[in-house]
């Protein structure tokens, strides 16, 4: 049986600590879908589709190293039924922290409860990466920060354009 994951998030924008987490699933799954979510109530900074296309430049890198074969998908609904939707049997979460891990705790519950034969697993990030989080990266590019050491340098400069600074 072949190994498919699905790592969901909204990736915006694509971090270093994202990264982590494709790279290192990709060393488990024989297929691994990138679902970028889409949220109606939120304004997000990138669209769906500059999202998606940074996922794809960055995951290309991956997919020729590992060997796994790498797809960038977007979703709006549930992510188990986005999940089943591509055949997958695992949802991969990485965890930052103790707060990310009691939230993706009651996540992998009602997600378990909903399609059990999905299984989630989670990926604790690593060291170098861990303080990482998109909100911040977003906070510190419009205030002007140079947020180019926390995201991939396709992702920086996206952000310099959007922001006249990375």
């Amino acid at each position: 049986m072949a190994h498919i994951g699905f790592y969901p998030g909204s990736f915006d924008p694509l971090t270093l600590g994202h990264m982590d987490i494709i790279q290192r699933a990709a060393n488990f799954v024989d297929r691994l879908i990138i679902a970028v979510g889409v949220h109606h109530g939120k304004k997000p900074l990138f669209s769906i589709q500059d999202r998606v296309a940074m996922i794809e430049v960055e995951a290309a890198q991956v997919a020729t190293k590992t060997g796994t074969e790498i797809d960038v998908q977007t979703f709006d609904k549930l992510t188990v039924d986005a999940a089943r939707a591509v055949g997958a049997n695992v949802i991969v979460r990485g965890l930052r922290d103790s707060g990310d891990f009691d939230y993706e705790m009651q996540m992998a519950g009602m997600n378990g409860a909903m399609a059990p034969d999905i299984e989630t697993v989670f990926l604790a990030s690593s060291p170098p990466v861990r303080h990482i989080a998109g909100t911040l990266v977003r906070q510190i590019a419009s205030m002007g920060g140079d947020a180019s050491s926390f995201v991939p340098d396709s992702v920086a400069v996206r952000l310099a354009d959007r922001f006249g600074s990375a």
